[in-house]
């Protein structure tokens, strides 16, 4: 016997977790059947959580096995046809499911052995898939969900190179110049032994500084981000930042932008899938890729629970944008609710590549102002106090 964690769905939709002892992870899904649950992810507990795949190399694996499947293929063959597309723990996670494919476990139960290789909300949408007989459909709606997912994230990344490229090139600029050119005219200034101006005595000061504690400084700086980043990377301060961001006038427009794209293609995928609202919701909450909207999502399903329509409770809790709910109700008013939210999600995700276009736009002139006024003040009190020198010095 050995142990394993799980996270299952009730019949009222509630989730619960816990563990559980079986021969093997498909006897613990059955197990968990018999008592009147739906199992979302059943994983052995002694097994060390790993770093997922990438969303790229997912897509492209799972659009594989989707293909082989719906012509035909059996499942196994399929996966086999597909290792060689993976690679890493990816590809030894689908050569261990294999495996326990041949043991008579589903495919969800057999990808769940690389525990946090396969996301959470792909294992939910096989499943899903898989109850309800359309375990091809499933994944094809998978390989749609991680492909955007990618191309989403390829566009977040591409648009903010430049931006922080010209950054970091204008700050080693700018360090340069305070601790190498300023120093040799404050050399020459020194002998002449007049009053200089108020605007070179600053910046002679500051480039002293910076010669003479730079690695104090620099100690100082990387400490400091070192500890912002661990703080970051704990769930409170991550919450409590992402809401701070989430308020801000235009960056959380972009924000609350991408988690809708996120949220909405999840759902909808969900949804299609043939998985019930409830455990849909929670496995939308976490897509949402931002502690403050999946907080929303997680009270909006609270509000499903006790009776309150989807869109009354999106609406409620602000945790999608204006556009998105509106093709939302449109859905839930048609019996579309699944069709309309990925459409939503689609828009959502152009309006979040729009909004970022325009922050690029203007971060852009932003540091080159910022960075330009700093080279032009250098020139300007450099030449200031050239020109302030007395003839017969």
């Amino acid at each position: 016997m050995s142990a394993y964690s799980y996270r299952a769905a009730r019949q009222d939709g509630a989730i619960v977790t816990g563990a559980i002892e079986a021969e093997s992870q498909s006897h613990a899904s059955e197990t968990l059947i018999s008592r009147g649950l739906l199992a979302i992810a059943v994983t052995p507990a002694d097994t060390a959580l790993r770093r997922a795949a990438s969303r790229r190399d997912l897509a492209i694996v799972f659009r594989s096995i989707a293909a082989l499947v719906s012509a035909g293929v059996p499942l196994e063959r399929a996966v086999f046809a597909s290792e060689a597309l993976a690679s890493g723990m990816l590809r030894d996670t689908l050569a261990s499911g294999r495996g326990r494919l041949r043991e008579g476990a589903t495919f969800a139960n057999a990808l769940s052995v690389g525990r946090g290789v396969v996301p959470g909300l792909v294992l939910g949408m096989i499943r899903a898939g898989e109850r309800g007989s359309q375990l091809g459909n499933a994944l094809k709606q998978v390989a749609s969900q991680l492909e955007q997912e990618a191309d989403l994230v390829a566009r977040v990344r591409q648009a903010l190179t430049y931006p922080l490229l010209l950054a970091v090139v204008g700050a080693a600029s700018v360090l340069v110049i305070t601790t190498v050119v300023v120093p040799r005219f404050a050399t020459i200034l020194a002998d002449v032994g007049q009053q200089l101006p108020p605007a070179t005595r600053l910046l002679l000061g500051t480039s002293q500084l910076l010669s003479r504690l730079w690695i104090p400084l620099l100690l100082s700086a990387v400490a400091a981000t070192w500890s912002a980043i661990d703080w970051v990377r704990r769930p409170s301060g991550r919450k409590r930042v992402e809401a701070m961001l989430l308020k801000l006038p235009f960056i959380g427009s972009v924000r609350h932008a991408l988690a809708t794209a996120r949220v909405l293609r999840a759902l909808g995928n969900m949804l299609g899938a043939g998985m019930p609202l409830l455990p849909a919701l929670d496995a939308a909450r976490e897509a949402a890729g931002d502690f403050a909207i999946a907080e929303r999502v997680m009270r909006c399903r609270e509000r499903v629970v006790q009776g309150a329509t989807l869109v009354g409770a999106l609406e409620r809790e602000e945790a999608l944008t204006a556009s998105a709910l509106q093709l939302v109700r449109v859905g839930e008013s048609s019996g579309r609710v699944a069709e309309m939210a990925l459409g939503a999600g689609n828009l959502a995700a152009q309006e979040a590549e729009r909004g970022l276009r325009i922050l690029v736009t203007v971060l852009e002139p932003a540091l080159i102002v910022t960075f330009g006024g700093i080279v032009a003040f250098t020139a300007a009190a450099l030449l200031q106090a050239v020109y302030s020198l007395r003839p017969g010095f």
